[in-house]
């Protein structure tokens, strides 16, 4: 009886800090969640009239290709990057791994506005551009380039920590058994980083899907031009066109729970690897 007595403030004090935690959570995530819902399900014709305006089917279809962009070459480079990290010992690697985090703690405001001092009008690399009559700022490019930007952490990061725990021994029995770099490479490494790629590339399309900042200062939000579905609406706000703004969000939103569902579905296989 005293050992259940004793544990009796344990007990509330345990529920008590779960119950914070769900409202908190409940407050800061859901509430807002339905209340868009709500707002959407109950202005669905005049939803789906904004959503099928040329300019908002325009801004997603360049959010897709930023997108599909972004995950192509995080999967490349964040593959090569991880194993940089993880594999290769070198002088200024101490300061190459924290850079790669790099992205995750600056603003991408701040991130767009140094890219103009590089590549606006008078930039430093301006000269070079106009040489080569290549536009970035304003342009289909810039918004490449602040998505890569923002993006660069997650695959690069996931690739190497899964690398570290695996340690080089199968890459290395490989090695003793005769394969070539390359065949090790795509037999034994690839396979491995199959669980890593999954997580590092669905949260390069959500974190891509969702960027706003970097992309509206290096592209301008150009309607049919450099417009992504997040600036459509900023400007579709501003334009009080409510309906499509709240459209366009439920989408994103949608989307970005997808692909975290995705990730929850998929979470026992790369575990397992």
């Amino acid at each position: 009886m005293s050992d259940v007595r004793s544990r009796r403030p344990d007990t509330v004090l345990q529920r008590g800090i779960a119950t914070a935690v769900v409202v908190y959570l409940g407050v800061v995530l859901v509430v807002p969640l339905v209340a868009l819902a709500w707002t959407v399900l109950g202005r669905l014709g005049d939803v789906a009239e904004g959503l099928s305006q040329p300019d908002a089917l325009h801004a997603l279809w360049m959010s897709a290709v930023v997108a599909t962009i972004a995950v192509v070459v995080n999967g490349v480079l964040g593959v090569v990057g991880g194993m940089v990290l993880a594999r290769q010992r070198f002088f200024g690697r101490g300061l190459l791994d924290p850079l790669v985090d790099l992205p995750l703690a600056l603003s991408p405001v701040m991130i767009g506005l140094a890219y103009i001092v590089l590549v606006g009008r008078g930039g430093w690399l301006a000269p070079m551009l106009e040489a080569l009559d290549v536009k970035v700022l304003f342009a289909f490019p810039g918004l490449v380039i602040g998505t890569l930007f923002v993006t660069l952490p997650f695959t690069v990061r996931e690739v190497a920590l899964v690398l570290d725990e695996l340690g080089d021994s199968e890459e290395q029995a490989a090695a003793t058994l005769g394969a070539t770099p390359w065949q090790t490479f795509w037999r034994v490494t690839l396979p491995n980083l199959r669980g890593a790629l999954e997580v590092g590339l669905t949260l390069t399309l959500a974190r891509s899907l969702g960027e706003f900042g970097a992309v509206l200062v290096l592209g301008g939000a150009i309607s049919r031009k450099t417009q992504t579905a997040t600036t459509f609406i900023h400007i579709a706000m501003e334009e009080r066109q409510q309906a499509a703004a709240y459209g366009m969000a439920a989408l994103l939103a949608a989307a970005s729970i997808a692909l975290l569902a995705f990730l929850r579905s998929r979470r026992p296989s790369v575990e397992s690897r």
